[in-house]
């Protein structure tokens, strides 16, 4: 349990940073402090779930081109799980939007580096 609340902090923290770097990822809605906190707990959740349900079946029948582009597909298939974290967060409700490919493909670069640094720094070993 402590592993999972380490893990949705520092995904929230870098979700955070992701769209405070990048132009076209954006936490809108009421500008308090509090209901964007929130909002990226929330998202970082939904982030969360995305990736332990959907990314691994997504890389298992793209394995021919994890082959093909010696991993490089890796970038590709992030930010794909960036932009379906949005497009759930739309649905419910939540204040949080990549606008297209490019915004989540360096959002995506962005989560992954700070969240590799966060771990690196607080270990989350139970």
């Amino acid at each position: 349990m402590k592993s999972f609340v380490i893990k949705t902090l520092i995904n929230a923290a870098a979700i955070w940073v992701a769209a405070w770097i990048v132009d076209g990822i954006d936490i809108s809605g009421k500008d308090t402090w509090q209901h964007k906190t929130i909002t990226v707990l929330a998202v970082a959740v939904i982030f969360g779930v995305v990736n332990w349900l959907i990314k691994p079946v997504v890389k298992l029948f793209s394995l021919p081109l994890f082959i093909l582009t010696l991993g490089l597909i890796t970038f590709v298939i992030n930010a794909l799980m960036l932009w379906l974290t949005s497009w759930a967060s739309d649905k419910l409700d939540l204040d949080f939007h990549v606008t297209g490919f490019w915004p989540a493909l360096l959002g995506s670069l962005i989560i992954s580096l700070v969240s590799w640094g966060l771990h690196l720094a607080l270990d989350d070993k139970d």
